[in-house]
């Protein structure tokens, strides 16, 4: 899509973010916002750098209960709280990229799972998280002054967060490091004959997208004032897989809307009768076989395709 399409397709979405919580419930669109940030994370890894994660939900937690436990316990400024919390997965990150980026494809899939799983039973055991029961109430506290237990303030927060996540991810996309990345993702032997050392290319990926990952776990530990168990299980990595893949993976706006779909689909199913019939996990499921079968590129993939088939937009 050229560069006036996109200009005017950013700027009308920013300004639907900014009428949203007087047409949505705001806590549900900081919830997806959320989402949204940690699957195009998520989706800077897989779908730039070619590398399957599967435990990125070790680095959501993470955040997620640092902040929690600073703003709750030891009555950190909701700021500093973040931040801290933010840190902490990227720091995760460089640990888990110094011991799995040597490998590739299933296997560091593999070792990313079980170090992620490593996580998941120490936050099971630790005494801060709270175990089966979580960490409940966490204070949202206030920012600049201005109060974030007012929904709609908290609200314009997450929303600033991110679009500031999602401009670092496109600078990144499109800056010289981004070109490096999509061409080890396209034929990693020849990025290296081309003299890239490949290895410290997507550790700094990896590194960047965990510690995105974490900002949208600590935001959302604000957000909803919980940091839980479910936010460290395997399922949450498979789900940010899920939300890249059925959005489209290796566009921008993929993971946005992967994500909106899957969250929206679990809160509508959770309150409606039919989701007694028809349980979330099995008509996200449905949707995403039928985008493998029929969307191989995802629905946004699909529709940037169409539309440069048909308008001839590149």
């Amino acid at each position: 899509m050229s560069g006036k399409y996109q200009l005017a397709l950013y700027a009308a979405l920013l300004l639907f973010g900014l009428v949203a919580p007087f047409l949505f419930y705001p806590v549900f669109l900081m919830k997806v916002l959320c989402f949204a940030l940690f699957a195009c994370a998520f989706n800077l890894l897989i779908g730039y750098a070619g590398l399957l994660s599967f435990g990125h939900a070790a680095f959501f937690s993470l955040a997620a209960y640092s902040t929690g436990h600073l703003l709750k316990v030891a009555g950190w400024p909701t700021g500093l709280g973040v931040l801290a919390g933010t840190l902490a997965a990227g720091l995760l990150g460089l640990a888990f990229g110094l011991l799995a980026i040597r490998r590739q494809g299933i296997y560091f899939a593999m070792i990313t799972l079980a170090l992620a799983q490593m996580v998941y039973f120490f936050f099971i055991q630790a005494p801060f998280t709270g175990g089966e029961n979580g960490l409940q109430g966490v204070p949202r506290g206030s920012l600049f002054g201005i109060s974030l237990q007012n929904d709609l303030n908290l609200y314009y927060v997450v929303l600033a967060v991110f679009v500031f996540g999602f401009a670092l991810i496109k600078r990144t996309v499109h800056s010289p490091f981004g070109q490096v990345l999509k061409a080890i993702k396209e034929n990693e032997p020849r990025a290296i004959s081309l003299g890239y050392e490949v290895d410290r290319y997507k550790l700094l990926a990896m590194v960047l997208s965990t510690t995105l990952a974490g900002l949208a776990g600590a935001m959302k530990s604000v957000v909803l004032q919980l940091a839980s168990l479910t936010d460290a299980h395997w399922h949450l990595s498979g789900e940010v897989v899920l939300m890249t893949l059925l959005g489209g993976m290796g566009t921008l706006l993929g993971p946005v809307v992967g994500a909106t779909t899957v969250v929206t689909l679990q809160n509508y199913l959770a309150s409606s009768p039919l989701g007694a019939y028809l349980p979330a996990p099995v008509v996200i499921g449905g949707i995403f076989i039928i985008c493998v079968l029929a969307f191989r590129r995802g629905m946004v993939g699909e529709l940037q395709a169409l539309l440069k088939k048909s308008f001839n937009l590149s």
